[in-house]
């Protein structure tokens, strides 16, 4: 009869990985490999726009004082801006992965909740990518003379590690808007404006401000997506301290008075009402947020708020130079 049994065929086999949870205690279970794209959606290149906005208008307001355009270290300082903002997703993703706090979010899966990527391996990324920002940082800083700078950006780095890492986050504290608005608003802004000009007009400053609000609403705009998640671990962001509809009228708010601050600049600068196409996403996204009824459509919010950002910038950095 042996003849006559079936041959047993044996499938290909899937690298196991562990289901969402704490990496040390989730169970086995087969999953597809890492691929390209699941890299890439760690970066989070919705939240990029973030860190082009501030160096974008920086470098605007440079050229106010000194219509030269500083080509280089504008780039540099936009290659800084954007490593620091890849960095920290990647240390988020480590430090939120390694709680359990990703568990049960809503949007796009990370790289150490899934389980398919060892969390030393996401630190390690997220590391490179502050050594890669502090290399050029220190370019720049060798260029300029500006050597208090060091401090600067050694400051912002550790900032941004302690956002979600450590013993104690104080992303985990409702204060993860004030270094929204601090480092990816004004150092960001004001920072980039330092190096090219030696100068900060308070165009600089208005338009710093702008950026800052703009960030902190996309942040807002993240925590209200996962405000019972971030519940349930005690992840207490502003959003889970003020609550559902405060949330929704602060982000409002802080989408509205860069608005503002454009129009006080367009009795300077009369192309700066251009910024007021920008609405063209940044209404939707209002809308969205008050009235979504499933988590996930604010993930659409929050890319639309991002738009919103560098749309503003743009139309400011063309009121200050043209």
């Amino acid at each position: 009869m042996a003849a006559s049994s079936k041959r047993k065929t044996s499938a290909p086999k899937r690298k196991p990985v562990r289901t969402s949870g704490n990496p040390a205690r989730r169970p086995i279970i087969e999953a597809p490999p890492i691929t390209a794209r699941d890299w890439i959606g760690a970066a989070r290149l919705r939240t990029l726009p973030l860190a082009v906005a501030p160096v974008v208008i920086g470098t605007g307001a440079a050229q106010l004082a000194d219509r030269e355009l500083h080509w280089v270290i504008a780039l540099a300082c936009l290659a800084v801006a954007v490593l620091i903002q890849i960095g920290v997703n990647f240390t988020n993703d480590y430090s939120d992965g390694i709680r359990g706090t990703d568990d049960h979010r809503v949007g796009p899966a990370r790289l150490t909740a899934s389980g398919r990527v060892k969390p030393r391996t996401v630190l390690i990324i997220g590391l490179a990518f502050f050594a890669l920002a502090a290399l050029v940082g220190l370019g720049i800083v060798i260029r300029t003379g500006q050597w208090w700078m060091l401090a600067v950006g050694a400051v912002c780095i550790v900032a941004a590690w302690f956002y979600t890492g450590g013993k104690r986050p104080y992303g985990y504290f409702g204060l993860g808007e004030v270094f929204v608005f601090v480092f990816f608003g004004l150092v960001a802004t004001l920072g980039t404006t330092w190096v090219q000009a030696f100068q900060l007009p308070q165009e600089a400053w208005l338009g710093a401000v702008a950026a800052g609000l703009f960030a902190c609403a996309v942040l807002l705009a993240n925590n209200l997506r996962d405000i019972d998640q971030d519940r349930q671990v005690g992840k207490r962001t502003l959003t889970v301290l003020i609550g559902r509809r405060a949330t929704k009228i602060v982000y409002t708010v802080f989408m509205v008075v860069p608005f503002l601050i454009a129009g006080f600049l367009a009795l300077l600068y009369p192309i700066a009402w251009l910024s007021l196409m920008a609405l063209l996403a940044g209404i939707p996204a209002i809308i969205i947020v008050w009235s979504y009824r499933q988590s996930r459509e604010l993930v659409v919010a929050l890319g639309l708020t991002s738009l919103t950002a560098l749309a503003y910038a743009g139309a400011l950095y063309w009121a200050f130079v043209g």
